[in-house]
């Protein structure tokens, strides 16, 4: 299961989005939530989400700085932004701190699991490929070894010609 965090400073909208999505049925866990960037950030250093869902526009901390700041501490968290403003500037800083979707509010229940269902595939095959590189990693240092081993056998059985050595 994956691990998300929610920050909204509208409490309606916060207990609807915390409701609206039965998380474990589309493989997440809601860690935490926050009215605003600055409550937030202790509590999401300490969950460590997989996945961060923020309202843009929030008093004292604002979303896009708050994605600045958990990017440059968590670069693997996957952000998604929700906001009420259709601004292209707010977009084209989301794309800067590396945003992985922008949503327009009102969001729905369909648009939302959507949005965390493509993630969730994305992060799976990360992952597969993550575990695939480790195996691969393993194998070729495994083999790495076989061969010295091998080397070392031959040279001291006097199996390799100087040329061979070399």
């Amino acid at each position: 299961m994956y691990k998300v965090f929610l920050v909204e400073d509208e409490i309606v909208v916060r207990d609807g989005l915390k409701t609206i999505v039965p998380w474990q049925q589309y493989g997440f866990v809601l860690v935490g939530d926050a009215p605003d960037g600055e409550a937030a950030l202790p509590q999401i250093r300490q969950t460590q989400p997989d996945i961060l869902i923020t309202d843009i526009r929030m008093p004292f901390l604002d979303g896009l700085s708050l994605a600045r700041i958990v990017r440059a501490e968590m670069p693997n968290l996957r952000i998604i932004i929700v906001s009420g403003y259709d601004d292209f500037e707010y977009a084209r800083k989301a794309i800067e701190v590396g945003v992985e979707q922008y949503l327009l509010k009102p969001i729905t229940k369909a648009a939302l699991i959507k949005v965390l269902s493509e993630l969730r595939e994305k992060m799976d095959a990360e992952q597969e490929q993550a575990v695939y590189y480790e195996k691969f990693r393993l194998e070729a240092q495994e083999y790495e070894q076989f061969s010295r081993r091998r080397f070392f056998e031959r040279l001291v059985s006097g199996q390799l010609t100087v040329t061979e050595i070399y």
